[in-house]
């Protein structure tokens, strides 16, 4: 994520400390798309993610989704094979999602997106007209 670069004000850190800060780490989730009549599923796994810690933004087209994964035991490890990392990924989405009617579920690490077609976007079946030219002549 971009971060905005504050000018100093001339002050320095005091001597012989130094200051760090742990800086956030995000990786794509993987996800799965799939068409349907109905339109989109997205399905994108979200490990160790509640949902109040899942954001979803749908902005200028974008769709963010935005997450931090935390462990289900609040305590320090003694012994840690794998590390949790935050989720971040986006979509550009076109005119043919009814984006006032996208839905989000999570289940047990898994989001669900469904992303219906827009009804202009939706297919339908076109009537054909037959017309007798024997008789007009």
């Amino acid at each position: 994520m971009p971060e905005k670069t504050v000018a100093t004000t001339g002050k320095q850190a005091p001597q012989g400390r130094e200051r760090t800060r742990m800086q956030e780490r995000y990786i794509q989730p993987p996800a799965d798309i799939y068409e349907t009549e109905q339109g989109l599923a997205l399905l994108a796994d979200l490990p160790g993610v509640s949902p109040n810690d899942l954001k979803i933004r749908l902005e200028d087209n974008i769709l963010t989704i935005q997450a931090t994964a935390k462990h289900l035991v609040e305590s320090e490890p003694i012994y840690q094979e794998f590390e949790l990392y935050n989720f971040f990924r986006q979509f550009e989405l076109s005119e043919e999602v009814d984006q006032e009617k996208i839905t989000a579920e999570l289940t047990h690490g898994c989001l669900k997106l469904l992303l219906p077609r827009a009804e202009k976007a939706k297919p339908r079946e076109i009537r054909v007209r037959v017309h007798d030219n024997e008789a007009a002549a």
